[in-house]
């Protein structure tokens, strides 16, 4: 299986990239992280082949004084050619530094705005419309409106390619019937599979599918023994296998693994070269 994917038709990026939402903070709570060592870690894994970057402007440390968006532009602009760099509007940072999904059409270009603004760039690349928090996909919510905001900013130039994130197939039909989806970013990994209907429609139509949370996110434990087992007989870690695991699973399949660690950025990316075997796909189930 490829190591590439074309995104979009056009945007050839490696399917193991990386994540930028722990580059401010461990989660969406709680100190701050050092920024020098968020850059370091972003140049590190552009070193490391990585080219494509999923990022937010809604990821920031509770009082905003480091943010994502800020610290890929001050680590990576001018940017290579070829990197890719994603991401998503819709929730709102609220004053308790959580996050509240904003329903309102007309707020998603000030949106897009600000993430242009905040990476340096006149387009971007790809831009998810995430809908709903961490409950289930909002079933029978409608996207079409919010959908057709960023397909008009699509059309202005502003974005080059769209994405749905925390979405059902019912919402991934609607919005192919606005304008082409080049990805989906839903909640899937090695011990939540219960997605396989959109990973279905994106494998057919050939979108991108790419899991939030590939490594449980901190709401999960992917460890068990089958996956343990996976591991030592590769020498290698759950966390890995898992990764690894996500890449086996289709051609579509992305993974974008964050970390504010250069250690762990060293050992997510190495993932990309562990082959599982037929063995070791029935094992893991």
């Amino acid at each position: 299986m490829s190591n590439d994917f074309r995104l979009g038709g056009d945007l050839t990026i490696k399917r193991l990239g990386f994540g930028a939402m722990r580059l401010p903070t461990n989660s969406f709570h709680g100190p701050a992280r050092d920024p020098e060592t968020g850059r370091a870690v972003l140049r590190r894994a552009v070193e490391l082949g990585v080219n494509h970057i999923d990022t937010a402007a809604f990821y920031t440390n509770d009082d905003g004084s480091v943010r994502a968006n800020e610290l890929i532009r001050e680590a990576l602009h001018p940017y290579p050619d070829d990197l890719v760099i994603a991401t998503k509007v819709g929730p709102l940072r609220t004053p308790d530094g959580g996050l509240q999904a904003t329903t309102d059409p007309g707020a998603l270009r000030a949106l897009v705005e600000e993430n242009l603004k905040g990476l340096g760039v006149d387009r971007l690349d790809l831009v998810y419309l995430r809908i709903g928090g961490m409950e289930p996909p909002p079933h029978g919510e409608s996207v079409a409106a919010r959908f057709e905001a960023l397909a008009a900013l699509r059309e202005e130039g502003l974005i080059r390619h769209l994405g749905l994130s925390h979405v059902d197939a019912g919402h991934l039909a609607e919005a192919r019937a606005i304008a082409p989806v080049a990805a989906v970013q839903n909640h899937f990994h090695t011990d939540k599979r219960d997605d396989t209907e959109v990973l279905a429609r994106c494998e057919e139509a050939g979108i991108a599918y790419v899991p939030f949370f590939p490594l449980g996110g901190g709401l999960s434990d992917i460890r068990g023994d089958r996956i343990a087992a996976v591991a030592d007989r590769h020498g290698a870690t759950v966390q890995q296998i898992a990764l690894a695991w996500l890449l086996a699973s289709s051609p579509v399949t992305l993974a974008i693994p964050g970390t504010g660690s250069p250690s762990h950025l060293e050992e997510n990316t190495a993932a990309g070269s562990i082959a599982l075997t037929a063995e070791d796909l029935a094992d893991l189930g």
